[in-house]
């Protein structure tokens, strides 16, 4: 039996597979919006599996399978014997026997890594404390339609050093691009779980000013993300410098565009100015975790269907 491919981070895809990700991203999404049937997945099942909560995770994979052909059954870890104690070994090795994908939202990255490595089928990253490469996948699409190849550009990160900051320094080595990164003191970048190769992709800046000036997309997070509500006061004080506003936004570059991959606190991380206003594509991104989703899924279970079938996808210069 052959090995599954699995996702579990992003550099666990090569550039050129990105490349093709991206061109089938861009082909699904305009048969979606030609209302056009499009059922690679028929009969197929994705198992989504929720320790953390979701609102675009769960909406996006589950839509997403089912717009595909295909279906997808949903398991908290509340209401299942992954919740009382049952090993992660066994629930793969049972769960990939029942289904064609799994999609994993938990807290440890360890427990998607020990699921895939007893399944059968494909493992998705659905979030994790140190990664949430599906997310990228949908920014980094998203700035390709809106501002073309991301490569050699710069992304500027400010505030928490958390899993989607993780991610973008991970995706700068794979796509070639730098990211600079302004974290308050005690919240910067922990490289040893990120994996990188080296510093040549990325710069760290005490001001977050600074980390935007000239930068081609300004992008941050909420200051307490999820399994670190305790520390909500503490990174409120913390943080009060590094709320991404008019004048960050104004030392970018002229044609910078604004991500954040909600949910949003207006006057915490952002200003409404900023995530209200013309520079910001928190929508398009928010809506792109679909349709890059329904391209990783089909990938992921079926491999390269444009070459396998014979037609050619339109060219697209992506990364």
């Amino acid at each position: 039996m052959t090995s599954p491919r699995h996702y579990l981070q992003f550099k666990d895809f090569s550039a050129e597979e990105y490349a093709y990700l991206f061109r089938r991203a861009r082909w699904i999404k305009d048969k979606f919006k030609r209302y056009e049937t499009y059922h690679p997945l028929f009969d197929r099942t994705l198992v989504m599996i929720f320790e953390k909560a979701s609102t675009r995770t769960r909406l996006s994979f589950e839509a997403g399978m089912q717009q595909l052909g295909g279906s997808a059954i949903y398991l908290n870890t509340r209401d299942s014997q992954l919740g009382r104690g049952e090993p992660i070994e066994d629930s793969a090795q049972v769960i990939s026997r029942m289904s064609d994908a799994v999609m994993i939202r938990t807290f440890e990255q360890g427990i998607v890594e020990r699921f895939a490595a007893n399944s059968r089928v494909p493992v998705i990253n659905g979030l994790t404390d140190d990664l949430h490469p599906c997310q990228a996948l949908a920014d980094i699409f998203t700035f390709i339609e809106h501002r073309g190849p991301i490569q050699g550009k710069t992304v500027a990160w400010v505030g928490d050093a958390n899993n989607m900051c993780n991610t973008w320094l991970q995706a700068a080595e794979v796509l070639d691009f730098r990211v600079h990164v302004s974290a308050p003191s005690g919240y910067g970048i922990r490289s040893e779980k990120i994996g990188l190769a080296g510093t040549d992709h990325y710069q760290l800046f005490d001001d977050p000013k600074d980390a935007c000036r000239g930068a081609h997309l300004v992008t941050t997070d909420v200051w307490t993300s999820m399994g670190f509500e305790a520390e909500n006061e503490a990174r409120r004080q913390a943080f009060a410098g590094w709320c991404v506003d008019t004048d960050m936004m104004a030392v970018a570059a002229p044609d910078a565009v604004f991500m954040h991959c909600l949910p949003a606190h207006r006057g915490e991380e952002v200003t409404s100015e900023v995530i209200d206003g013309p520079q910001s594509l928190v929508w398009d991104e928010a809506e792109n975790r679909l349709h890059a989703q329904k391209a990783l899924m089909e990938f992921l279970v079926l491999g390269r269907v444009d070459e396998r079938n014979g037609f050619v996808l339109p060219d697209v210069t992506c990364c």
